[in-house]
């Protein structure tokens, strides 16, 4: 059998250990072909972006962070003739299988093609871990220690200065960095996307510890989080970098950080300065606990393919991996629960 595999979307550590394993057991085990697909689904449009891959080709990867296959954010449904093409591809290259490692778009478009009658396996990444159907993605617990170690260097600079230090992590729609870095770097008040922020109560609550003493504060904002002045003011929605577009439909966040310094300083006249870490979260080599989820991922990617089990999608599910159906992940975004809100907001001021 030819199995291939692509990774698509936004990079994210572990990818690599995800593509070793699949090689590693399709290879040794069932003695399948694998076949890479570079550039997420524009390998399957695009001529001359599939190639074979043996076992030297992974050698030496697993703590690599990115992706040897390259990405994209190709969608195949927004290009003419795409769906077709691929497959066509798929037949010239004599494909039986194909293993999708992504988010929410690359999973959708993954769903879709199953639906379509494609053998197609679902691999769920994303340092946002707002992939419905599984505990955890691999790359989030590498970007959520990247965050939490820049908000515990943040520290020093915030207290020498009396400053309130605004920390701007990713998060377009969840809060899952923001709020589990907060909590574990000690930060002062955390907004994430799933509840919109009053800056007038944020304030309030860096006046309270300015009146206990404290002389400083840290903020840890995701990228994706609504805010506004009060309940009785203009309602602010998700701060924008860039109205244009992407190929599924996302405009550019960021500049929230920034947005939110601005309202803290003309109303409580405290100065404010802002980190943002933007992609230092998703690069460089992945935890630990990264590569081996994404090694278990690809494994039992495998194994379903070797099974006949297609249109499912791998997923951890306490400390078991098992088949998710990828009908049931899409259009649907993991949000946090309101158990760990109201965590965070115990230290809060």
């Amino acid at each position: 059998m030819r199995v291939g595999i692509l990774t698509g979307g936004g990079d994210c550590p572990g990818l690599n250990a995800v593509i070793r394993a699949v090689v590693r057991k399709g290879i040794d085990v069932y003695h399948y072909e694998i076949l890479g697909i570079y550039e997420g689904w524009k390998g399957l449009i695009k001529e001359g972006l599939i190639r074979p891959l043996a076992l030297s080709d992974v050698s030496g990867i697993l703590h690599r962070g990115g992706t040897i296959l390259r990405s994209s954010r190709t969608n195949p449904f927004k290009v003419e003739n795409g769906v077709e093409t691929i497959r066509t591809n798929l037949q010239k290259y004599n494909i039986e299988a194909l293993i999708a490692v992504g988010g929410e778009d690359t999973l959708g478009v993954a769903a879709r093609l199953s639906a379509d009658g494609f053998n197609v396996i679902g691999v769920p990444k994303t340092i946002d871990n707002d992939v419905v159907g599984t505990d955890r993605t691999f790359g989030f617990d590498t970007a959520l220690n990247i965050a939490t170690e820049a908000i515990d260097r943040v520290h020093t600079t915030a207290e020498a200065h009396n400053r309130v230090m605004i920390v701007e992590v990713m998060g377009r729609h969840a809060g899952w960095i923001a709020i589990e870095s907060g909590i574990a770097g000690g930060a002062d008040i955390i907004l994430i996307p799933e509840k919109i922020t009053y800056v007038k109560n944020v304030c309030e609550l860096i006046k309270r510890r300015h009146a206990r003493g404290k002389d400083f504060s840290i903020v840890v904002v995701a990228e994706g989080a609504k805010i506004q002045m009060s309940p009785d003011s203009k309602k602010e929605e998700m701060v924008i970098q860039d109205k244009k577009l992407d190929a599924f439909g996302h405009v550019r966040l960021g500049g929230v950080g920034y947005k939110l310094a601005d309202m803290i300083e003309k109303e409580t006249g405290y100065e404010a300065r802002v980190v943002v870490l933007g992609y230092i979260q998703r690069g460089g080599s992945p935890t630990a606990f990264d590569r081996v989820l994404a090694t278990r991922f690809g494994v039992h990617a495998i194994d379903l393919i070797n099974r006949g089990e297609y249109g499912n999608m791998v997923a951890l599910h306490g400390t078991k991996i098992e088949p998710v159906a990828l009908s049931n992940v899409i259009n649907k975004i993991k949000t946090i629960d309101q158990e760990l809100i109201d965590t965070a907001e115990v230290f809060f001021g």
